[in-house]
């Protein structure tokens, strides 16, 4: 039983109540709102874009489709043992102009990934020093990106070059090192003609 001279009390402590739950209420949708807005309009769009010099991720996965360059599957030490030739390509993944160049190195591979190893090479897992030993990247870097150096089967460089270059430019040094046939005369990728035979690059 409620006396008279209480109930009026109840009503507006009540109400009090209801009141502080809507103001409570309305405060959190408030915060939940602007947290959202200042999270996806703050935050500048994750677009992929070959013109600029921002990090969007893994260039050779995101620009060249072929994320199964990086990181390289063969140290050169490898290389030499085997005697196969080896393109260095130094890089960094917030470049312009590595970001473009990295299709012509994925393209380079279709013809000659079998016969060659690619190392496209991050500079920043370089050491701030070159080192001294011709089995490790940074004895090849120049200090500018992209860079270019293949070295044939003895581990001579026979090509180093920087900035983009045209894939025709690279592939004519490669022709040299596996004696091909010039562009204009070889549509396919052949070897010049040893005791009447045609032995035949694979591009497979």
């Amino acid at each position: 039983m409620i006396f008279p001279k209480y109930k009026n009390s109840i009503v507006t402590a009540a109400s009090g109540i209801r009141w502080l739950r809507q103001i409570l209420s309305a405060s959190l949708v408030t915060v939940a709102i602007a947290f959202s807005l200042i999270l996806f309009t703050g935050t500048p769009p994750a677009l992929a874009t070959l013109t600029d010099d921002r990090f969007d991720g893994t260039i050779y996965a995101l620009y060249a489709g072929n994320g199964s360059l990086v990181p390289p599957k063969v140290k050169i030490t490898d290389s030499f043992k085997r005697h196969k030739p080896v393109l260095l390509v130094f890089y960094t993944d917030d470049s312009r102009d590595s970001k473009q160049y990295a299709i012509v190195v994925s393209q380079l591979q279709q013809y000659y990934g079998r016969e060659a190893d690619f190392l496209p090479t991050l500079i920043d897992s370089l050491p701030p020093e070159p080192s001294p030993k011709v089995t490790e990247p940074s004895h090849y870097y120049e200090g500018f990106v992209p860079q270019t150096v293949i070295l044939d089967q003895s581990g001579k460089v026979v090509f180093n070059e920087k900035g983009q270059i045209p894939f025709e430019q690279v592939d004519d040094a490669f022709r040299k090192v596996f004696d091909l046939l010039p562009r204009e005369n070889s549509v396919a990728l052949k070897r010049r003609v040893v005791n009447e035979l045609n032995v035949e690059l694979s591009n497979q």
